[in-house]
């Protein structure tokens, strides 16, 4: 196994709800820029997850990477590589364990849903689901050749307003599209002038569309 030459993102990983031993589901929480770890796990009381084992890994200096997502890749390394490195890792242990894909979810809001996205799709495979509010592909442009593999129908809920100030609703568009090329199940949900938050619609479609507990 390679390592890693330059590593910013420790696995430093906040954890709450069940443990793993217990757990028949897995939560992975990303936090924004500037936020943390307690905090986006602390959200967790808002959704349908009673019976997940919760992890949010914490961001060096609060940050996943330093500049704007529509950056070109290049300035926002090696940041980027060592947070997908980290998610990386973190699947790969889950797995190791005994628990499958398909019973691992991912949730971030901002940054975090950036990052999530961007995960899921260089990595597509039938996770549990994906609740991303107020993210997109990253990129100044959608690097297509970066995603791989199949999400043989998971659900994924992409919510956003419009405007906002941080991700424009072309990316979020253009994003859905490459998830459902991949054989996901996207709902996009755009809300006109919400701002840069999470509103109550997009915990109750999060909660109906993924985790929700037939799936």
């Amino acid at each position: 196994m390679a390592m890693i030459t330059t590593r910013f993102h420790n696995k430093n990983i906040f954890s709450a709800g069940k443990s793993l031993a217990e757990a028949g589901k897995v939560l992975i929480m990303l936090h924004g820029r500037g936020a943390n770890s307690e905090s986006i796990i602390s959200f967790a009381s808002h959704f349908n997850v009673n019976d997940f084992a919760l992890l949010a890994p914490q961001a060096a200096n609060n940050s996943w990477y330093p500049n704007s997502f529509l950056a070109p890749p290049a300035q926002n390394e090696p940041w980027l590589s060592s947070a997908l490195d980290l998610l990386s890792e973190i699947l790969k242990d889950l797995n190791d364990q005994g628990i499958e894909s398909q019973h691992i979810y991912f949730l971030g809001f901002s940054q975090g849903a950036c990052l999530t996205l961007e995960f899921v799709s260089r990595n597509a495979k039938r996770f549990g689901g994906v609740t991303a509010f107020t993210g997109g592909l990253i990129g100044d442009k959608i690097y297509s050749e970066n995603y791989s593999g199949d999400f043989d129908g998971a659900p994924i809920f992409i919510g956003t307003s419009d405007p906002d100030p941080h991700v424009p609703v072309e990316r979020v568009k253009a994003t859905t599209q490459i998830l459902r090329t991949m054989h996901a199940s996207v709902t996009e949900k755009i809300y006109p002038y919400m701002g840069h938050t999470i509103n109550q619609d997009e915990i109750d479609k999060a909660n109906n569309l993924v985790f929700d507990p037939k799936h």
